[in-house]
């Protein structure tokens, strides 16, 4: 969706609306980490988000990488940065194609920063030279697909000492057909108010949202400031200079600074802000909480999942629950499918997953971080207290889930460590749930006014032993279904038929139950090929001949992968009834 039109639509709905900017790391697990972000700043509820480009176009290929992950994995809108240093036009059409290609209908137009080494920008041969060329060129080619923003700056750009002249240009670019001006970062809100009168005043009428930048440290700002040689007026620089040794008192003025100034901008008649974050979260989120800012459910949380904003999966509205934690693997492994399920999980779906090895099964943490997280295990305990751990969140993550677990599984964490320490290797999990409001904080999801639902779901490794004592209980409870396969695609279930088992699904005003969460035997195949193929890639961080490595390696060829739903979704203690589970001293020493 074009940003212009979401910025229109809470105008419209008289209501304030935010967005955060994020620049690529420098190390691929500084990206991971900055997607672990992303995502969880997503629950704040930005209207958009937008990544830079590199100066020269140094990071283009990794911005671009962002961008469809942003648009894809975590269902954010996302405004892409687009240079005009060191861009002849192949590379522009290159950047415009594949941000169209990913769904992104969202571009800021920039000339950019000289490259580095050079004091003066030039253009390069066959590119551009002024950013309304850039922004007159998306439009000849593109038409109205994209949105175009542009950068406006408040204190007149440094290259142009003729403050007015820039406005000239300003208003050039949005001539040109910018439909968005966002400014630069400054610290002066009555110069920021004067710069929006003298925009309008000679036409500029789009909207124009101001760049807030929470001052993180004394040394930061100083930094920041010289790359646009910004005004800092001295009431700032006399409340920063007794704290300026104290890192968390000059975050907490920045907090403080910023809310300030968003609120003197809402004075003004301006509802929409767009927060630098510099790649930081708490700054950001603490602004937002202390101004009331709270996204409804339903724009943070349409669905269980964050559905994916690229054209093919518009209308996609349905996904087996097995890569609840690995959601990029199942867009990797979906990507070629022509029709993606919506209302149901049926035949609108491909027959096929992707093979494993066709994308890569990799652990998310450097080698280093797994052996500390982790340890070196060499019993089936020591493997269960580092699961027991994860659950009870003194453990970051394990191979199938490398972020903490959901809110939701508050109620059944002591449960989950519990049962793990008992043997059973839990990787997925979700409590039942019997008609919660939509609105909801930890369950809820969809339009507002609605009641979700859940059966109680668990997917765990266990041995070959304690699954035949397993299924004994399993087959004395008409209510539980389950499914369990070994590496080798031996497969044993209790179901019927093929038929997908919805495990999660909600009834809204004036609209079809929604199904979104399914348990279905074909994915499940799918899944366990790459869910044993973790237990290999744990593996791979011990020397071949080590204990722990064969460990893995006895786990990955002799145990199966079992799911189990319990379908009495009013019943909330069912499922656990089947591990006769009493939490006793010997189960909390070891929780410790």
């Amino acid at each position: 969706m074009k940003v212009i039109d979401k910025i229109h639509k809470a105008e419209e709905e008289n209501r304030h609306y935010w967005s955060f900017e994020y620049f690529p790391p420098k190390t691929a697990q500084g990206v991971q980490n900055l997607y672990d972000r992303m995502e969880r700043m997503q629950r704040m509820g930005p209207e958009f988000i937008d990544i830079t480009w590199g100066a020269g176009g140094s990071s283009a290929e990794l911005t671009l990488e962002m961008v469809a992950t942003a648009q894809s994995v975590y269902g954010l809108e996302t405004m892409m940065h687009l240079t005009c240093t060191n861009m002849p036009i192949e590379m522009l059409d290159h950047a415009l194609k594949t941000a169209k290609e990913c769904g992104c209908q969202n571009i800021l137009a920039l000339r950019g920063d000289p490259p580095r080494g050079q004091t003066q920008w030039e253009a390069c041969d066959g590119g551009f030279e002024h950013a309304s060329d850039l922004v007159r060129y998306i439009r000849k080619n593109y038409g109205d697909y994209f949105c175009i923003s542009v950068a406006g700056h408040p204190e007149g750009h440094p290259d142009n000492a003729d403050k007015h002249d820039d406005l000239l240009q300003l208003k050039a670019k949005v001539d040109a057909g910018a439909d968005l001006v966002v400014t630069q970062l400054f610290f002066d809100v009555d110069m920021l108010l004067d710069f929006v009168k003298q925009c309008r005043d000679i036409g500029i009428h789009c909207p124009i949202l101001p760049g807030i930048f929470p001052i993180q440290n004394y040394s930061g700002l100083k930094r920041v400031i010289a790359g646009n040689n910004n005004h800092v007026p001295q009431y700032i620089w006399d409340a920063l200079e007794v704290i300026k040794e104290d890192d968390a008192a000059v975050k907490e003025y920045g907090i403080q600074l910023s809310i300030e100034f968003i609120q003197k901008i809402w004075d003004a008649g301006i509802r929409g802000f767009h927060l630098y974050t510099f790649n930081l979260e708490r700054s950001s989120r603490i602004i937002l909480e202390r101004l009331e800012l709270v996204a409804d459910q339903e724009s943070v949380k349409p669905l269980p999942w964050s559905p994916a904003l690229t054209t093919k999966r518009g209308k996609e509205n349905v996904r087996p629950i097995f890569w609840k934690n690995r959601t990029k693997s199942y867009l990797q492994r979906t990507e070629t499918w022509d029709e993606f399920p919506n209302g149901r999980w049926g035949d609108s779906r491909s027959p096929a997953f992707g093979e494993v090895d066709g994308y890569g099964v990799s652990l998310k943490y450097p080698r280093d971080e797994c052996l500390a997280m982790w340890g070196t295990p060499k019993t089936v305990e020591d493997i269960a207290t580092v699961f027991a751990k994860y659950c009870k969140g003194s453990v970051a993550g394990i191979p199938w889930s490398a972020q903490q677990l959901d809110a939701e599984t508050e109620v059944i964490r002591q449960r989950l460590a519990a049962i793990n320490i008992l043997g059973y290797l839990t990787i997925n999990s979700q409590p039942a749930v019997n008609g919660v409001k939509s609105s909801d904080k930890v369950y809820g999801w969809g339009p507002k006014n609605g009641y979700v639902y859940q059966k109680a779901y668990l997917e765990f490794f266990v041995s070959p032993q304690q699954l035949s004592e397993l299924l004994v209980k399993i087959n004395k409870d008409p209510q539980v279904t389950y499914y369990a396969v070994n590496k080798q695609g031996d497969l044993r279930t209790n179901t019927q038929s093929d038929l997908p088992n919805a495990v999660t699904w909600g009834v809204f005003p004036g609209k079809e139950i929604l199904q979104p969460t399914v348990v279905e035997s074909i994915a499940f195949m799918a899944w366990k090929d790459e869910a044993f193929e973790l237990w290999t890639e744990w593996a791979h961080i011990y020397s071949p001949e080590s204990q722990s490595a064969e460990l893995m390696k006895d786990i990955t060829e002799e145990w199966y992968l079992v799911n189990i739903v319990h379908n009495d979704f009013q019943d909330d203690h069912a499922i656990w009834r089947l591990f006769d589970l009493e939490i006793d001293g010997k189960i909390l020493t070891k929780l410790q």
